[in-house]
């Protein structure tokens, strides 16, 4: 692909599809901007900073140190070019009627408000640019709401309508903005949470980190504001 040689930021870069995102970009070429809020498991995950590659331990709920990591990572490898906003996770919640205000702010913050929070600091960029691609990690939760889901359900809609929102305001600039609306994905976590369950019929992450890298690439340049169901067989 187009990919070797451009400056790609991949937030919640430790987890388990965050690594297999950065593995895929890895393969491409790219220049990686590895970012989490897990110092142990970012330096477990790749070690120290390389000419391709820069750990960066962030909070995005920061958006202070959203701003001096990109500045970190422009001074190393230049604008970032390609944005995966991986970060983010799932909690099963109380019923709608009990949903605490710390709860829903809790998973508002980390589904969206992460987005929210890095395209405010990459875009300006990306404009003075006239290029750019965004890649957002939805859900096909977030498409139709399920009982004691509200929070998470409705957390990931906002990632949709972002998704949407920006690609309106961006595409005529030369920037993509498409999102990805996973099933299940088969990691540790969702294996030890439901053992009974058949993880051959999740989605792998490698599966799709591959369509996250296409959706980045010059193949995809045609698409804007997709939100694309990646279920595999679930």
């Amino acid at each position: 692909m187009d990919i070797a040689g451009q400056v790609v930021m991949i937030t919640g870069a430790a987890g388990t599809l965050g690594r297999a995102v950065a593995a895929a970009f890895a393969e491409a070429g790219a220049r990686l901007v590895l970012v989490d809020i897990a110092a142990k498991r970012l330096e477990a995950s790749y070690g120290a900073e390389s000419d391709s590659k820069l750990p960066l331990v962030v909070d995005l709920s920061d958006r202070s140190a959203i701003d001096t990591a990109l500045a970190v990572a422009t001074k190393k490898f230049g604008p970032v070019q390609i944005v995966c906003n991986v970060a983010g996770g799932f909690n099963m919640g109380p019923a709608v009627h009990e949903t605490t205000d710390e709860f829903w702010n809790g998973l508002m913050n980390l589904n969206a408000g992460s987005v929210l929070n890095v395209v405010r600091a990459v875009v300006p960029a990306m404009l003075a640019a006239g290029f750019g691609k965004i890649v957002n990690i939805g859900a096909m939760g977030g498409v139709t709401g399920k009982g004691n889901m509200a929070a998470y359900s409705a957390s990931k809609s906002v990632v949709i309508r972002l998704t949407e929102s920006l690609s309106a305001e961006l595409r005529d600039h030369g920037i993509n903005v498409n999102c990805v609306l996973p099933s299940i994905i088969d990691s540790p976590a969702n294996r030890a949470d439901m053992p009974d369950a058949d993880a051959s019929r999740w989605i792998a992450p490698d599966a799709l980190a591959d369509v996250i890298l296409f959706l980045a690439s010059d193949k995809a340049r045609a698409i804007h504001g997709a939100s694309l169901p990646v279920v595999g067989l679930s």
